[in-house]
């Protein structure tokens, strides 16, 4: 990981904090072209109730619209946090190339159950448990404990099932 890496990873992290001012889970993702052009950001939208509205997602539908096939296997993806399955599988079915993320899955579970939570209805893995030869690369140490404030903030004030 480079400092350019680091520098995308950290907007990410912005937009994960944009996000939760809005009421949103802590999540935030930045698509950059293969030729290291920011296309897209975007943060979780999750507060209206639809859990479904990560910028993961987001990213892989909007690449799947705006991006022939090759220019998205080079392009790269910088998000707050690791893919979640259903994250992991549209960036796979998309056909998106490399994945930065500044906390893991593990310590984003980890996290929360130090807060005081639960488990959600989708099991916590690893993103290379649900796609085929994934090139991912993280955590960042570097943006641990920013991360681990903005989820324990958002814990606290009734996110992740804490109400």
């Amino acid at each position: 990981m480079n400092d350019t890496d680091r520098q995308h990873l950290t907007r990410a992290v912005d937009l994960a904090e944009i996000g939760m001012a809005d009421g949103n889970d802590p999540f935030g993702s930045v698509l950059v072209s293969g030729d290291g052009k920011v296309l897209f950001e975007d943060h979780n939208h999750t507060s209206g109730g639809d859990h479904t509205r990560h910028p993961e997602f987001e990213i892989a539908r909007w690449a799947a619209t705006h991006m022939a096939p090759a220019e998205r296997a080079r392009a790269v993806v910088y998000t707050s946090g690791e893919h979640c399955p259903m994250c992991a599988a549209a960036h796979g079915w998309v056909g998106l190339g490399k994945i930065f993320y500044a906390a893991s899955s593990a310590q984003f579970a980890g996290w929360v159950t130090e807060f005081g939570g639960g488990t959600g209805p989708v099991k916590t893995l690893p993103v290379e448990a649900i796609l085929v030869a994934p090139d991912v690369e993280g955590p960042e140490p570097s943006l641990t404990e920013r991360l681990r404030s903005l989820h324990q903030r958002r814990y606290e004030a009734g996110g992740y099932g804490n109400s």
